[in-house]
């Protein structure tokens, strides 16, 4: 299913029409992050379910409301919760909240995610910098800039080069080291789920150059890119790596290890964005 530049704008003029501010900073939280969303001053919330065309989010772990308001002084459109490719959404209709928030004048998007480690030195609760990404779900067809390119936002090829952003990625950095938070750098695969990744797929992806893997961001990334929005990629490492097939991994895991991470990401972003 496509998605026209008459829904995006449709779904602009309602969200202007329920929050005070315009947003300069968009964030993007993944499963069982959530929690910042919560700390937003002067908070305005609209629940998905009310916005037209607006897909609902149907994973434990995702609130489904946008949070308009501010974090450190910058006024923010927060998406607590994101939806998903495999939850039956076209890839137009999971990248359409980054498509409005582009036409709501975010400047940039910070995406995080929670992602299984490829990389057998990352552990369960470690943050990762996005560094670069592996579209496997592009590779295989389901990239979302596929059909008439929408020249309002931008060229019919974009370049990913960089996909994210060098100087937010050095002050992200810089904010880690000065907290005390570790914060490994490396590449997440983006691949469609729901059905976590076999011993092999694990492998696989580590020899293709992949340090943590989920089945969000990618997409959303690319989106961006195409409209000129700056972007800051962070994965809260959710469970270890299982290349031997000796453990199991569930949602719950998942869930559990954003009780730990979430804090992590506050600090992270909340220093971010002061120095923005």
């Amino acid at each position: 299913m496509q998605v026209s530049l008459a829904q995006i704008d449709h779904l602009v003029e309602k969200i202007r029409s329920r929050v005070r501010q315009k947003p300069r900073i968009g964030i993007i939280l993944g499963t069982g992050l959530g929690g910042l969303a919560e700390t937003v001053l002067a908070a305005t919330f609209v629940p998905y379910h009310e916005l037209p065309d607006w897909p609902t989010s149907t994973v434990v772990g995702h609130a489904g409301r946008l949070v308009s308001g501010e974090l450190e002084g910058q006024p923010v459109l927060v998406m607590q919760g994101r939806i998903h490719y495999y939850e039956g959404y076209s890839m137009a209709q999971v990248t359409m909240p980054v498509r409005v928030m582009q036409r709501l004048g975010i400047e940039i998007l910070i995406v995080t995610n929670a992602a299984g480690a490829i990389n057998p030195d990352y552990l369960p609760g470690e943050v990762m910098l996005i560094t670069d990404h592996l579209n496997l779900t592009g590779m295989t067809g389901l990239n979302p800039l596929i059909g008439p390119n929408m020249d309002e936002f931008g060229p019919r090829f974009p370049d990913m080069g960089q996909a994210y952003d060098r100087e937010l990625s050095a002050l992200a950095r810089n904010v880690a080291a000065q907290s005390g938070i570790q914060l490994h750098e490396g590449v997440y695969v983006g691949l469609s789920g729901p059905s976590f990744e076999t011993p092999a797929d694990l492998r696989f992806l580590r020899l293709a150059g992949a340090d943590a893997v989920g089945m969000s961001t990618v997409s959303e990334v690319t989106v961006a890119r195409h409209g000129g929005t700056r972007v800051l990629g962070i994965s809260g490492i959710s469970n270890k790596a299982n290349l031997d097939g000796d453990t199991t991994t569930s949602h719950e895991e998942v869930l559990e290890a954003g009780r730990v991470l979430t804090p992590k990401l506050e600090t992270i972003i909340r220093g971010l964005l002061r120095l923005l």
